[in-house]
């Protein structure tokens, strides 16, 4: 989170405070502030994009597998009255009842209010709060995440006045997207999306399904919906549901909320009605459950558990979240991610730079240790018939090897492909290529499990120049796979000046031409590229001297196929400004 302030604004603060037993950075009269975006991660595929004003996007694994559209950043910024979080209050003090709406433009010119933001030191949990200074009531909304249970939002409550107070409220999220509405559909048509939107209630749960009547495609051919969005809550008792945003302005006028189960053509929205006495200094929660891509069978399961048991479940959610803040700390203390230090704020900024490091280019799974079933996978997609020339050397090897074992067997190998393929495979995971919604033509895809068994998946993606960078600070937790990184640089590489658009766990892509695209050009040229490869050749000479000697009287390396073909001088002549064919 990176936060620039002037002296022009002295009321904000930023400081590193201490609540529910973690340490947050807090800034103080965040609202003073132009809005600014953060990213809140995890240690799984969830990925989510929030303004400081609330505005939100997030899903799972891509944009195609979304919970709240997938904008760029001055459009989510624009739209944080209409998507994500909306809470409002109607609060009863002696004979008045005041109306607050938490973190909205509305009433603010009738009340003394403070904005505060919190971010935690690992980056996965995101706090907002509003402090209503007329009444004495802090209200905080939370966001963080479970790979079981998909994305947490948390509301709190707190009376620190010194009388009891009735309070009426309405809480939840809306504009929620269905599943299967892609980032570009949602883009291009989304008035057409909304008319195929129907969101359902499950009554004995409170389980709220969003789907798609029907598939959107322009054939004449049946396309059913069987897959969903959903939403769920804990802690609220007896609470009325809304499917939509129709009644908001009807809760704002004081008047009666009727339930909604089955809402069609609109915008989904889950939203808990209900009332509590908040006595004085106390202090209520709830919490709001949503996920994607759900199928009959674990929709009818989730409800089954809700109703059985309630606590059981938050139990369940609860250590889920908890284990993945766990599973974050030490993928990061894997990459030498943690450092204690005097100055904390100092201690922060580098376990972040490692994390978005390593969210970019990788980590590696088990330290040196590879998986045999990933290797094998990886070795028959990358040459087939080197794959099958190899079958014994395949069949000799343990579920369970090290990388130093494997370079070991490779030794007495006389096949300079299997060498070559085996020397450059990496078992990377958590890498994801570089996008987010201020740069949306970088798709990204965060492929950590698959989604027909929930097996783990090992894979690295990522622009060049980028994938590059960050193993060059990799490298130094993992200096023995520096040789393997060479490796992939190299028979990545061409001679005649470009080179791969992008890098993969299983080759590399070549950019195309699209005459209508001006973001559209072909591959990155080499000199761009060559002090990266400078810095592995200087670290590899300076952890193991000499070694780089070996590789001149050595079939290490090949040249990429290149699509590309230079044109005659003739035609260069004539126009140096286009020289080179896309074949």
């Amino acid at each position: 989170m990176n936060v620039e302030y002037t002296q022009t604004e002295p009321q904000v603060k930023l400081e590193m405070v201490d609540f529910d037993q973690e340490v947050y950075n807090k800034i103080s009269k965040v609202d003073v502030m132009r809005p600014f975006f953060m990213s809140v991660v995890s240690d799984g595929n969830h990925w989510m994009f929030i303004s400081s004003n609330g505005g939100i996007t997030a899903g799972r694994k891509n944009a195609e597998y979304a919970l709240f559209p997938y904008y760029t950043d001055d459009k989510i910024t624009e739209s944080a009255d209409i998507t994500g979080s909306k809470s409002i209050f109607q609060i009863k003090k002696g004979s008045e009842t005041i109306l607050w709406e938490p973190f909205s433009d509305r009433f603010n010119d009738k009340y003394d209010i403070k904005r505060n933001l919190y971010k935690n030191l690992y980056g996965n949990v995101v706090i907002f709060e509003e402090e209503l200074l007329d009444v004495g009531l802090v209200f905080r909304c939370q966001w963080n995440s479970s790979n079981q249970f998909g994305f947490v939002r948390k509301s709190t409550l707190i009376n620190n006045s010194d009388i009891d107070l009735n309070i009426h409220f309405l809480d939840g999220i809306q504009n929620i997207v269905p599943f299967g509405v892609g980032s570009d559909l949602q883009n291009s048509t989304s008035n057409l999306v909304d008319a195929y939107k129907r969101s359902e209630l499950e009554t004995k749960s409170g389980l709220g399904i969003y789907a798609l009547s029907a598939i959107i495609v322009d054939k004449a051919e049946p396309s059913e919906a069987l897959k969903c969005n959903i939403v769920w809550s804990l802690g609220v008792n007896n609470p009325t549901y809304l499917l939509s945003s129709k009644q908001l302005n009807a809760f704002r006028n004081k008047q009666k909320i009727i339930q909604e189960t089955d809402v069609k053509g609109e915008k989904g929205a889950y939203f808990v009605v209900s009332s509590i006495l908040l006595n004085k200094h106390q202090t209520e929660s709830w919490k709001i459950v949503a996920n994607v891509n759900q199928n009959h069978a674990q929709v009818i399961s989730l409800a089954n558990d809700i109703i059985s048991n309630n606590k059981v479940i938050e139990n369940d959610l609860i250590a889920d979240v908890n284990l993945g803040t766990k599973n974050l700390m030490a993928l990061n203390a894997t990459a030498d991610g943690f450092q204690f230090t005097a100055d904390k704020r100092k201690d922060t900024r580098h376990f972040a730079n490692v994390l978005f490091n390593i969210m970019r280019g990788g980590v590696f799974d088990e330290n040196y240790q590879i998986d045999k079933n990933d290797f094998v996978s990886y070795l028959e997609k990358a040459n087939k018939s080197v794959y099958e020339k190899h079958t014994d050397f395949i069949q000799n090897l343990a579920n369970n090897f090290s990388y130093i074992d494997l370079k070991s067997s490779l030794k007495n190998m006389e096949d300079a492909d299997l060498v070559r393929l085996s020397t450059e495979y990496l078992p990377l995971k958590f890498s994801r290529r570089h996008g987010d919604p201020s740069r949306p033509w970088n798709k990204f895809s965060i492929n950590t499990r698959s989604e027909i068994d929930g097996s783990k998946i090992l894979d690295y993606q990522g622009n060049w120049r980028d994938i590059f960078q960050n193993w060059e600070a990799l490298a130094y937790a993992f200096p023995d796979f520096m040789e393997g990184m060479i490796h992939k640089f190299l028979n990545a590489s061409t001679f005649d000046g470009y080179n791969p658009y992008r890098v993969t766990k299983e080759g590399f892509d070549w950019e195309s031409i699209e005459p209508d695209n001006p973001w559209s050009y072909i591959g990155y040229w080499g000199d761009h590229q060559i002090i990266y490869l400078l810095k592995f050749l200087e670290f590899m000479e300076k952890y193991q001297p000499g070694k780089l000697n070996d590789y001149f009287d050595k079939e290490c390396f090949v040249y990429a196929a290149v699509p590309y073909i230079i044109k005659p001088y003739k035609d260069i002549v004539n126009n140096p400004k286009d020289t080179i064919d896309y074949n």
